[in-house]
């Protein structure tokens, strides 16, 4: 199998994996990595699944995995989330999904969405666009604030800085239509991909809830940045995602609420 075959065979196994155990779990399968912060024996078979599928196709490769894999940048490095909305999973709500991304020296290539729940899957390959179910995907031509549906996530991670949030929160609501909060990031930045949402922001990500969104949005024509507007989200975890069309009034909203609080 070659990057592209490897990263869909990989993420449809780990889906079938949550699919299996989905509305399975009991207190015995769900430990505590910090605060407000959960994983469970499926996040940990998901993503052994992922690796043992990499190593045996690309044994070279790095990977890059939230719950045990670590590797720096350079070469080709696999970042992975297993299970990217843990939270809705322990409690049976059927929003989740597998992110998988390849990167190579420095560079996202690949981008894999996979939501077992709608069988809905998600793609991107540099420079290729981006398609959902093969077919491809493009973001919304909404360009007007008042008529565009955003999504979020709640600082759960960063809790301190709620107050923040909420006026960042509470200046886009009140020149919005709309505001959803759905527990899985990288299915937000795929939803704009492909024009359900408009624009998004949230604190503290890591480089696995990105990647492969990342790549997901940008060839569909969408933009991610920091809340400087810049491209360090995935080193401050502080992003900003939209159709293009709103990323100004995001980022000028957003950077004046979090000036000097966060490093943007």
């Amino acid at each position: 199998m070659n990057i592209k075959e490897t990263a869909l065979y990989a993420a449809k196994k780990a889906g079938e994996i949550l699919k299996e155990n989905f509305n399975q779990l009991s207190a015995s399968d769900i430990d505590r990595k910090a605060q407000f912060d959960y994983v469970t024996r499926v996040d940990t078979a998901c993503e052994k699944k992922i690796v043992d599928i990499i190593h045996q196709n690309f044994p070279e490769h790095n990977i890059l995995a939230e719950e045990n894999e670590r590797a720096e940048s350079g070469g080709y490095r696999w970042i992975i989330d297993p299970l990217d909305g843990t939270t809705n999973y322990i409690h049976n709500v059927p929003i989740y999904s597998v992110s998988i991304a390849v990167e190579h020296d420095g560079e996202i290539i690949l981008g894999v969405v996979y939501d077992p729940s709608r069988e809905e899957l998600f793609t991107a390959e540099k420079g290729q666009g981006a398609y959902l179910n093969n077919q491809p995907i493009s973001v919304s031509d909404i360009k007007a604030p008042d008529m565009a549906l955003f999504a979020t996530g709640y600082p759960f991670r960063v809790k301190h800085l709620i107050d923040p949030y909420q006026e960042s929160f509470k200046q886009l609501f009140m020149q919005i239509s709309g505001i959803r909060r759905t527990g899985s990031a990288a299915l937000d930045f795929c939803y704009i991909a492909c024009g359900r949402y408009d624009g998004f922001w949230e604190l503290d990500l890591h480089p696995w809830d990105l990647a492969a969104g990342y790549l997901i949005l940008e060839e569909a024509n969408g933009h991610m940045s920091d809340f400087a507007g810049k491209g360090k989200m995935l080193e401050t975890g502080n992003t900003i995602a939209s159709n293009g069309h709103l990323h100004n009034f995001i980022v000028n909203t957003v950077q004046n609420v979090f000036r000097g609080v966060v490093d943007q």
